[in-house]
């Protein structure tokens, strides 16, 4: 048996890391500046981490959500705490594609309605729903096409008005920051006018923080630079640090039905003590804190640089452009000649999303590669 050819990979196989690096069996070391999609939050094999996990597997590593869990009660808790959403309610799951598609669901059985408004060139997973709100006909086959689903470029809060006005749509979904699309960010104009349509049609307001939240990019979701207050966030990624875990969190003023959301793995012990350890290390190394003044750090002189065009985002979340270069062959030789792991979004974005606990010194080292490579 072979694998199922589906991705384009780089011919290097990373047997361990610490911190930002990851290593290969030879011991070459590269500095992890796109942490496996935005993952990695709290850094490779972070100690604290990895006590957690294998402490709590040697007490039990799984049981069904037929029991109560207690390491889900405590992961609510804290987790509203921390990200500013004690009132709210906690529902886990093991993907940010599978939390997009409880949000829907939540929200179309809540409103009884079957419509949803998605963004232009959104990106929200690949499972069959989270597809059917992804514009992108790239990962859509024809049985994720669905017609109760329409799009509008991001910002067009005019767009937004004329379609929620019909009070045909069950939810709204954008993202806190569009990342597979480039790192661009919805205008707080543009969120507060999806929160006074929404208020005003009956409409279910989601935000998908998958990407852009648990402190990215200098707050703990992208979305509270605006002070929008959604009606759902979804969040994976960086969750966990690399456990398969996700959450949707859910506003006090929708009703909970026992059976209406439900999964075999979701929240399990743990993922519990996963997601829990990387609160722990958030809040006692302040992340949060230094995703915004390293992100800031690393955007001012990104931009200060003469053949980069364009640099977009906030705090550790951030694409930008170089002159006369496809994003392809400039990550290639960032990370071959520079040993340096990059992303990419599009024909020419080099995409940033390392973990929160990234350094000055290592940021330079991006610079310094960059401006060898760019002059």
């Amino acid at each position: 048996m072979t694998l199922f050819d589906v991705y384009s990979l780089y011919d290097i196989a990373p047997v361990s890391g610490r911190g930002s690096y990851v290593y290969t069996a030879d011991g070459t070391e590269y500095l992890d500046l796109y942490g496996g999609h935005a993952v990695i939050s709290i850094g490779h094999a972070h100690p604290r981490y990895v006590k957690s996990i294998s402490d709590q597997v040697g007490r039990l590593g799984f049981y069904s959500n037929s029991v109560v869990n207690p390491l889900q009660e405590e992961l609510a808790h804290r987790l509203g705490e921390v990200a500013g959403y004690p009132d709210f309610s906690l529902f886990m799951c093991n993907s940010g594609a599978e939390a997009n598609e409880n949000a829907l669901k939540l929200a179309s059985f809540t409103t009884r309605r079957k419509r949803v408004l998605a963004i232009g060139k959104a990106f929200h997973g690949r499972t069959s729903g989270a597809v059917a709100i992804t514009d992108n006909p790239k990962i859509r086959s024809p049985f994720n096409d669905a017609s109760n689903v329409d799009f509008i470029p991001l910002n067009d809060s005019r767009a937004a008005a004329e379609l929620l006005g019909t009070r045909e749509y069950a939810a709204v979904i954008v993202e806190g920051i569009q990342g597979v699309a480039g790192i661009h960010l919805p205008a707080d104009e543009f969120l507060h006018d999806l929160r006074r349509l929404c208020d005003e049609t009956g409409t279910m307001l989601i935000l998908d923080e998958i990407q852009s939240g648990y402190g990215r990019t200098g707050r703990f979701f992208a979305h509270q630079y605006s002070g929008v207050r959604p009606d759902m966030i979804t969040c994976a990624k960086g969750i966990a640090n690399g456990f398969p875990c996700a959450a949707l969190l859910i506003a006090p003023h929708i009703p909970a039905q026992k059976g209406m959301l439900g999964t075999t793995f979701g929240g399990n012990h743990l993922a519990c003590a996963a997601a829990l350890a990387v609160l722990d290390v958030i809040e006692s190394e302040h992340l949060v804190e230094n995703a915004a003044r390293v992100g800031q750090y690393l955007m001012e002189r990104l931009r200060a640089m003469p053949k980069v065009s364009d640099v977009r985002g906030r705090g550790l979340m951030i694409g930008f452009e170089v002159e006369g270069r496809t994003g392809a062959d400039l990550r290639r030789n960032l990370l071959f000649n520079h040993h340096i792991f990059t992303g990419g979004a599009g024909e020419k974005t080099v995409r940033l999303l390392p973990a929160l606990n990234l350094t000055l010194t290592q940021a330079d080292l991006l610079l310094d590669a960059l401006a060898a490579e760019i002059g």
